[in-house]
C-alpha cells in the first residue's frame, strides 16, 4: 500500500519512512503543505499522514482543501498540540484520526493499520494494484483495462474517472462533485463533460450501455458506481 507522509522534520521523515517501509508500505514524502496537497490531489494513496505545523500551507488547510476537492483518502493528522480544540478542529475538517507528538512509532503503526481496515474500498483496490468487476479487469499500476482479457483503450481522463468511481463505489456523486474531484478546479470544464465521459465509459465497459449495470444514473442527483 502507498502512504503519503507530509512532514517537515527531517529526522521524523527518515524514522517513519524506514519503519513504514519495513512494514511493507511504499512511502512518498513531502516537506511542506503545498507539495503535500499537490501530491495528494494528483496521485492515488491509501493513507495520508499529515503534520499540522507545515511551511507554505498548514495541515488543517491541506486537509480541508483535499476534502473539498473530493479526495477521500484516510488522513492521520500529527500535531504537537494537545489541546482538545485542536483535535476537534482537525476531525471537523475531515481528518480520520490524530496523533499528538511526541509519539511511539508502534502507536502510529497501530493507527495506520486501523485506518486502513476502516477503509475497505480504498484498500482492496490497492492490495495488489488490481480490481475486477463483471468481465472487466483493471491494473492500476500499469493504468491498463481489459474486457474479457482484451485490452480496452481508455483516455487518461476516462481512466481517472473510472478509478474515482471504484475507490468511492456506492456513493452518489453530483456532476459538480465529479468535476472537482476528477478534472480539478482549474480545468474549467462543464457538467456536460461529465455526461460525455460517462457515456464513453459505458460504451466501453457496460454490456448494455443503455441499461448500465455498474455506472448508474441517480436521477436528480448524479451518478454512482455499483458492484
Amino acid at each position: 500500500m502507498k502512504i503519503l507522509l507530509v512532514e517537515d522534520e527531517k529526522g521524523l521523515i527518515i524514522t517513519l519512512t524506514d519503519r513504514l517501509a519495513s512494514e511493507g508500505f511504499d512511502v512518498v514524502s513531502a516537506v511542506d503543505g503545498k507539495e503535500g496537497y499537490d501530491l495528494a490531489s494528483s496521485e492515488s494513496f491509501d493513507l495520508i499522514i499529515l503534520d499540522v505545523m507545515l511551511p507554505k500551507k498548514n495541515g488543517y488547510d491541506v486537509c480541508r482543501d483535499l476534502r473539498q476537492k473530493g479526495v477521500s483518502t484516510p488522513i492521520l493528522m500529527l500535531t504537537a498540540k494537545g489541546e482538545t480544540i485542536d483535535k476537534v478542529l482537525g476531525l471537523k475538517l475531515g481528518a480520520d484520526d490524530y496523533l499528538t507528538k511526541p509519539f511511539e512509532v508502534i502507536e502510529l503503526l497501530a493507527r495506520v493499520e486501523a485506518l486502513l481496515r476502516r477503509s475497505p474500498g480504498k484498500a482492496d483496490t490497492a492490495v495488489n494494484g488490481a480490481f475486477r468487476f463483471g468481465d472487466i479487469g483493471i491494473d492500476f499500476k500499469k493504468a491498463e483495462v481489459t474486457r474479457n482479457n482484451t485490452p480496452v483503450d481508455l483516455s487518461a481522463m476516462e481512466f481517472r474517472l473510472l478509478q474515482f468511481f471504484i475507490e468511492n463505489r456506492g456513493t452518489v456523486h453530483s456532476r459538480d462533485d465529479l468535476l472537482d474531484a476528477v478534472w480539478g478546479y482549474d480545468a474549467m470544464p462543464t457538467t456536460r463533460t461529465v455526461d460525455v465521459h460517462i457515456a464513453w465509459l459505458r460504451q466501453k465497459l457496460e454490456e448494455n450501455p443503455r441499461h448500465p449495470q455498474f455506472i448508474q444514473t441517480v436521477h436528480g442527483m448524479g451518478y454512482k458506481f455499483v458492484v
